[in-house]
Parts: structure tokens; sequence; C-alpha cells
């Protein structure tokens, strides 16, 4: 097995993703960290995109953390995916709206005002809507954690951070929403997947937004 370098950054969600896959699997690697802000030369040599993470393997350089991922788990022993071809793409369309549910946070928590923080709420809470009946319960399909599980967990992560400091009932009426929220919180691979003292560095980002949100939170 190559030797696995990830590059990441203390806050990224994902690098997280690669970080479950990696933790699932049970794969050796060493995680190194830079500062995005003062991005050093030898990371913009190696990624294309100026983002994390990176993965170092045998020579290669990968980046884009889906592909990282994916090609993590098609190089190990067992899957993370359904075997099922259709089942699978499935899954991989709906880590898809993870990441554009990302997006729609990343709009969240930069709101100006409190009537875009309210208006990026309602948006927040109609992905979850969307994705309320393709869930099987108690994680994305039924009892096995798969891939999906860990990408749909850094957009959790999130939420628990943001309702320390108000109830914006994101998953407000979406019980299969509750329940796998819940579920994959617990998930020792998704506990583990964020750097030590994660949780106060993401409050101090969000305090510099100079966002609405962040006047909710001084």
């Amino acid at each position: 097995m190559p030797q696995f370098h990830l590059i990441s950054h203390h806050l990224c969600p994902y690098v997280q993703r690669a970080v479950i896959v990696l933790t699932e699997k049970d794969i050796p690697f060493k995680r190194s960290y830079i500062d995005l802000g003062n991005k050093p030369d030898w990371f913009m040599a190696m990624s294309p995109l100026g983002r994390v993470p990176l993965l170092q393997a045998a020579g290669t350089v990968l980046f884009e953390s889906q592909v990282i991922a994916e090609y993590l788990d098609e190089t190990t022993p067992g899957t993370l995916h359904p075997k099922d071809p259709l089942e699978k793409a499935r899954h991989r369309s709906w880590i898809e709206f993870a990441s554009a549910t990302l997006a729609s946070i990343a709009g969240f928590y930069n709101a100006p005002n409190a009537a875009a923080l309210a208006s990026s709420r309602t948006i927040l809470h109609q992905r979850f809507a969307r994705i309320e009946p393709e869930i099987a319960g108690p994680y994305f399909a039924g009892n096995k954690f798969h891939m999906v599980d860990g990408a749909w967990g850094t957009v959790f992560r999130y939420l628990d951070v943001f309702e320390q400091f108000q109830n914006f009932g994101f998953l407000e009426g979406l019980p299969n929403c509750q329940n796998w929220h819940q579920h994959v919180a617990q998930h020792p691979s998704v506990i583990a997947a964020p750097p030590s003292g994660y949780p106060a560095r993401l409050v101090d980002f969000l305090k510099n937004r100079d966002s609405h949100l962040s006047s909710l939170i001084t």
C-alpha cells in the first residue's frame, strides 16, 4: 500500500470526508496542515485549484475530496458504497447534494443581515426537506454506514455549532433527518475526522466573518 500524506486545513469539511474514509478503512496516513490565508509556494505548485485536501500517494498528487475518497475506497479491501451500480450512483448523487448544502451553509454564515440570514436558513431547511424522504434510517440506507453518511456528517457538524447560539430549526419537522443526524454525529469516524480544537476554531472563524451570525455570537 502507498504511504499516504493528506494535506489539510483545520476547518475544511472536505478534508474531513477523506479522513472519514481513511479511518473507516483503517488506512495509515500522515496529516499536515496549511494556512489557506497564506498558502505556501510548494502547496500552490502541487494544487491546481489551490484548495485542500491534497493526497500524496506513490509519488502522485490527487486533489478534490471526492476523487480522493473514491480512490481510497476503490484501492483497499471492502467498500463504503453499495454494491449495486444504480444504488451506488444514487449515493454519489446525494454526496453531490451534500456539497451543494455546504455551499448553502457558507451563504448562511456569511449572510450580512437578519433578512439574509433568515433567507439562508430557509434554503438550508429546504435542502434537508428534499433529502428527508430518501433516508431509510438510522443511516442513509439503513443500518450500515456508507460514504454518503460521512459526507453528510460534515454538514451536520456545522449545525451542531450553529445551534449553540440560537435554535435555527434547520431540521424542524424532519424526523428522518433528525434521527440520521443523531446517528451520524455519534459515529466514531465522524467524531474523529476534525482535528483537536475544531469547535473553538470554528467559533473564532464565525466571529470574524463580519456577518449577522457573527453579531449573534459576540
